[in-house]
C-alpha cells in the first residue's frame, strides 16, 4: 500500500534557539524515557487532532474551541517519525491514538498503515467518541489497528444528548458493534458518570457492555473541564461507583497484575448468584480509573505528545515542551530524543505537582481541557 504523507514546510522563525528544558537529564541516568522517580514511559499517548465533533460537558464548552491551525498541528509524516524515535530510541512498547477525536482526520486510514509498516509488532490502539466509527471501523483494522477504546457513558438517547449536547447515540452504538465485528478487540468503553445526569445508570450500562463481551471501564471526572467547573464534591468517586455497581453486582480483584495500568480491574459476579459458600460465574470484568481518589502516579508509565508536538510528561503538568519545532527546525532523531527525555526527567511526581492531590490547595488546574491534552 502506498502511502502518501506530506510534511508542512517550516515556519521562517523555525530555525530560531528554542527553550531548553530546565535540569537536563544527568549523563548517568537510566536509558529510555526515565524520570526523577525511578519511573519509565513506555506507554506513548499522542494526540491526533483537537478537534472534537461533541461537546461533552465535563471536557468542553457549549460553544467548543478555537481549534489549532492546520499548519500548528503534526503532519502524518511528523507523526510517524515521532513515533519512530519514541518506538526504537526511547523504549516505547505502545501506542494509543487519542484527540480530540482521531476519527475527524482524513488522513487517520493511512497513518495508522505507515505505522504498522514501520512497527508490525507494535501495539496501536485509538480512543474515540464512536461517531463515524460504523464506517471506518473494518478499514481502520485493516490498516493495522489493533484494539479499541470507546467513550460512552449513556444508553439512554435523552442523557447522552445531555452530557455531549449531540444526538448522536445511534452512531455511536453502531460504532461499538462495527469494532467488535471487524476484530477491534478487546473492544473497551469509557464512561465518566456526572452525579444526578447518569450515576444511577451505571449497573445497567455494565450489565449491557457484560453481555455483548465489552470491557467497561468507570473515570472519576478529573479537572480538566474547559470550563474548569470541577469540584471535588460534585465528581463521582471511585467508593461510590463501587457501591453503585454493588447494588446489582459482586466485585472481586481481578487476579491479573496491574501492570502500570490506570484501571484497577475486578471480576464481576451477579450478586444473587453469589453467596458465603458458592460464588456464581464470572460475566467479565470491570475497570474503575481513579485518578482523583485513589491515584496510582507512583506507577505512571505514560509520556504524552499533544496535536501540536508538544511533550507533556503528566497529564497535569503545566510544562510543555516543543517536540515538532525542534523536528521542523531540521534536528536528528538523536537530537528529538535526547529533547523528550530531558522533558520526562522533571516530570512531577504527582497531578502537577511534588505530591498527589487533585483537590489540595496547591493545584492549580491546567489550561488545556482533555481534548487538547490528548487523554
Amino acid at each position: 500500500m502506498s502511502v502518501q504523507l506530506g510534511m508542512p514546510q517550516p515556519p521562517e522563525e523555525a530555525a530560531s534557539a528554542l527553550p531548553a528544558v530546565p535540569g537536563r537529564r544527568p549523563s548517568d541516568a537510566p536509558a529510555g524515557l526515565a524520570d526523577r522517580y525511578g519511573r519509565r514511559a513506555t506507554d506513548m499517548r499522542l494526540s491526533l487532532t483537537d478537534k472534537c465533533n461533541l461537546r461533552c460537558t465535563y471536557c468542553m464548552p457549549a460553544e467548543g474551541l478555537e481549534w489549532l491551525a492546520k499548519q500548528a498541528v503534526m503532519s502524518a509524516e511528523e507523526i510517524v517519525r515521532i513515533v519512530k524515535v519514541g518506538v526504537e530510541l526511547l523504549g516505547v512498547r505502545e501506542l494509543r491514538l487519542t484527540g480530540g477525536e482521531p476519527l475527524v482526520r482524513h488522513d487517520l486510514v493511512d497513518i495508522i498503515a505507515a505505522l504498522r509498516a514501520n512497527h508490525p509488532d507494535l501495539p496501536i490502539s485509538m480512543t474515540t467518541n464512536g461517531v463515524g466509527l460504523a464506517k471506518k471501523a473494518s478499514a481502520l483494522k485493516d490498516a493495522g489497528l489493533t484494539r479499541i477504546n470507546v467513550s460512552l457513558d449513556s444508553l439512554h438517547e435523552e442523557t447522552f444528548a445531555k452530557l455531549t449536547r449531540r444526538p448522536f447515540l445511534d452512531q455511536v452504538l453502531a460504532g461499538v458493534d462495527a469494532a467488535w465485528a471487524a476484530g477491534l478487540g478487546p473492544v473497551k468503553l469509557n464512561a465518566v458518570l456526572m452525579r444526578g445526569i447518569n450515576d444511577a445508570e451505571s449497573p445497567q450500562l455494565l450489565a449491557w457492555a457484560l453481555g455483548r463481551g465489552y470491557e467497561l471501564r468507570f473515570i472519576e471526572q478529573m479537572p480538566l473541564d474547559a470550563d474548569h467547573g470541577w469540584t471535588r464534591r460534585n465528581m463521582i468517586t471511585a467508593a461510590e461507583i463501587r457501591g453503585l455497581l454493588s447494588r446489582d453486582f459482586v466485585l472481586s480483584p481481578d487476579p491479573r497484575e496491574r501492570d502500570g495500568a490506570p484501571a484497577e480491574r475486578f471480576e464481576v459476579r451477579r450478586r444473587a448468584e453469589a453467596s458465603a459458600d458458592a460464588e456464581g460465574p464470572v460475566l467479565g470484568t470491570v475497570g474503575i480509573i481513579a485518578s482523583v481518589t485513589e491515584p496510582f502516579c507512583s506507577d505512571c508509565r505514560r509520556t504524552r505528545i499533544t496535536a501540536e508536538g508538544k511533550i507533556m510528561s503528566c497529564l497535569f503538568s503545566r510544562e510543555e515542551f516543543d517536540l515538532l519545532g525542534l523536528l521542523r527546525a531540521g534536528a536528528s532523531d538523536g537530537e528529538l530524543a535526547q529533547r523528550w527525555q530531558d522533558a520526562m526527567w522533571i516530570k512531577p511526581k504527582a497531578h502537577g505537582m511534588d505530591h498527589v492531590g487533585l483537590d489540595a490547595p496547591d493545584f492549580v488546574q491546567p489550561d488545556r481541557s482533555m481534548s487538547a491534552i490528548g487523554g
